[in-house]
């Protein structure tokens, strides 16, 4: 028997259920706050994660789907902000007004060690908003997320927040973490030991139990800030204090990209066990110019983990968003086939779920009625058709009413 790939899964109902439920919520919150859909590639030429998330990140150095397609290097993309900044660019979105507001919903490939709640092909809803590097902005995006999963039925998620600082203060406290590295470096696991040497700032992303008491002994970036991104972060927190969104400092945060700078966050779900994150993002000011865009375009997004937080939904709330068949109509004979046919459609048209059953005993009618668990079962026989009114039964409370084809269609 052929099976799914390892690393990747079908997703099965009534799992489906609370992934619609998810992503129908995260739109109509991108529609409350002016985002707009951009769908890119599931492929991308792999020099734009090279260059854009960092070719020292374990994502570029050991995680990428990456294959020639006749002289061209390609990856599946590994995550979409360097997509989305590229089709910005490419199609000239700076020259349209305003702040870009931009949201995604859609897979994406790493060839990671599965785990709960992380897959080699894993899906992400994201945003990016282009054009603004205003803390204002920062606070909005933080408060939308917070929504999102607020709206979704989450709760219990805790915010941290942090700076990354900028090209004029970052340097100074890397020197420093790598000078505070060299002692202590032979207490790291092997990735850590490697990171230090090519790329000192990812030790402090490391999740690794193990590493933990020498991370929390380095030096806090907070503490090398410069005269901007000091009262930025400063007037990122007064933002979300001033909506009643609590969130933690967390100094040693610092995200997986290389893109990142300034304001950087992530939400956090217990359900989740140790990879507990249900989302991250941060903000990317040069990005664009990395990229190859001529025109300054600051930019901050996030990506929520949408196989995580359909998980921690369905761990917190178990059928929470179960699909419900408002309707099963049981017909008994070969006209009554036809004519539930006919009432099927009229009903489904009216927006109610309907299950028309192929005939047969009205015993067995019921017990499937039962099984898929229909609100009410329509019982219609050639005596119900001749007389025009028709038996609905309430499956809940027993109870069954004799209604008319114009009363029945009133009530769905």
């Amino acid at each position: 028997m052929i099976r799914a790939v390892k690393g990747t899964r079908d997703i099965l109902p009534p799992s489906s259920n609370t992934w619609n439920h998810v992503e129908s919520v995260a739109r109509r919150v991108f529609r409350a706050y002016n985002y707009q859909e951009i769908r890119t590639p599931v492929f991308e030429e792999t020099q734009l994660f090279a260059r854009g998330v960092g070719e020292d990140t374990d994502i570029v150095s050991k995680e990428m789907y990456t294959f020639d397609d006749h002289g061209t290097s390609l990856t599946l993309r590994p995550e979409n902000t360097a997509p989305v900044i590229r089709a910005y660019i490419e199609h000239r979105l700076d020259q349209n007004p305003g702040l870009q507001k931009l949201y995604y919903i859609g897979p994406m490939f790493r060839r990671e060690r599965p785990q709960k709640g992380r897959y080699r092909q894993f899906s992400q809803i994201g945003a990016e908003a282009i054009g603004s590097d205003s803390p204002a902005t920062d606070a909005e995006v933080i408060e939308m997320v917070t929504e999102i999963l607020t709206q979704s039925g989450l709760g219990g998620f805790r915010i941290f927040i942090n700076s990354v600082g900028c090209p004029q203060c970052r340097p100074g406290f890397v020197a420093n973490l790598k000078q505070q590295l060299e002692g202590v470096t032979g207490k790291l696991c092997q990735d850590c030991q490697r990171r230090a040497a090519t790329n000192p700032l990812r030790v402090l992303d490391c999740k690794i139990p193990e590493c933990q008491p020498v991370i929390e002994s380095l030096p806090s970036i907070l503490d090398h800030l410069c005269s901007v991104c000091q009262p930025h972060f400063g007037q990122v927190q007064a933002l979300l204090s001033s909506r009643s969104i609590d969130y933690t400092v967390k100094p040693r945060l610092v995200r997986g990209l290389d893109y990142y700078m300034r304001t950087t966050f992530e939400f956090v779900h217990g359900a989740l066990g140790a990879q507990n994150s249900v989302l991250g993002g941060g903000r990317y000011d040069g990005l664009a110019e990395q990229l190859g865009s001529k025109v300054h375009s600051p930019g901050i997004g996030f990506s929520i983990g949408e196989d995580r937080l359909v998980l921690s939904l369905e761990e917190s709330a178990p059928g929470a968003h179960q699909h419900v068949l408002d309707l099963y109509i049981a017909p008994m004979g070969e006209a009554a086939v036809l004519h539930a046919a006919q009432v099927a459609y009229e009903i489904r048209k009216r927006g109610s779920c309907v299950e028309l059953g192929a005939g047969g005993k009205l015993k067995r009618n019921l017990e499937t009625a039962n099984k898929l668990g229909a609100r009410y079962v329509l019982l219609l026989g050639d005596n119900e058709i001749s007389a025009g009114v028709y038996a609905l039964k309430d499956m809940a409370s027993g109870e069954q009413l004799n209604l008319t084809r114009e009363q029945l269609l009133d009530k769905f």
